[in-house]
């Protein structure tokens, strides 16, 4: 075997009668603790948390050790996007309505621009929406609804009547 692999009956002995070095050791003793760690976490910690997870159990380690080690196990944390409410689908395939205001935020009367918003406001017993429309002639609320859904018939129609009640239109409107 030492002809094929081109090695000296020496070097293989010397090789096979070596122990592994005091480096090497922590390093698996390490590893094995970073590993439980990272099981314990679910895959979701990274160096930099399981580095703190060692030292809380009282191993000196530092982050970039800790980080060689992970990649030389091929432990990867699963990173999970953060969840992003959407209310808008953008991808529907109806047409795109004129773009009439322009971002041009100071009309010059009152009733020739409104526009309107909804939030998400939490409590103790759920989530309630608020749906406000606003002139933006003087930024005054005109209209608005809170509801414990966010359906239009709760939110958005109700904002809407209150606002008309308020200020009847006497003119082209632009309500984006």
């Amino acid at each position: 075997m030492c002809k094929v692999l081109q090695v000296s009956r020496s070097n293989y002995y010397f090789w096979l009668a070596q122990r592994p070095t005091k480096r090497t050791t922590e390093n698996d003793t390490i590893l094995a603790m970073i590993s439980d760690s990272f099981t314990a976490s679910e895959k979701r910690y990274g160096s930099p948390k399981i580095t703190q997870d060692l030292r809380a159990q009282g191993v000196t380690v530092s982050r970039p050790r800790v980080a060689r080690l992970m990649k030389q196990a091929n432990l990867k944390s699963v990173i999970q996007k953060k969840y992003v409410v959407t209310i808008t689908d953008s991808k529907h395939t109806y047409p795109v309505a004129e773009n009439l205001l322009n971002r041009q935020f100071n009309p010059k009367k009152s009733g020739q621009a409104w526009v309107s918003d909804l939030t998400y406001i939490a409590t103790a017993e759920g989530w309630l929406y608020l749906t406000i429309i606003m002139d933006l002639l003087n930024r005054k609320v005109i209209g608005w609804s809170l509801s414990t859904l966010m359906k239009a018939a709760e939110t958005t129609i109700p904002a809407w009547q209150m606002a008309l009640k308020n200020r009847p239109i006497e003119r082209n409107l632009i309500f984006p």
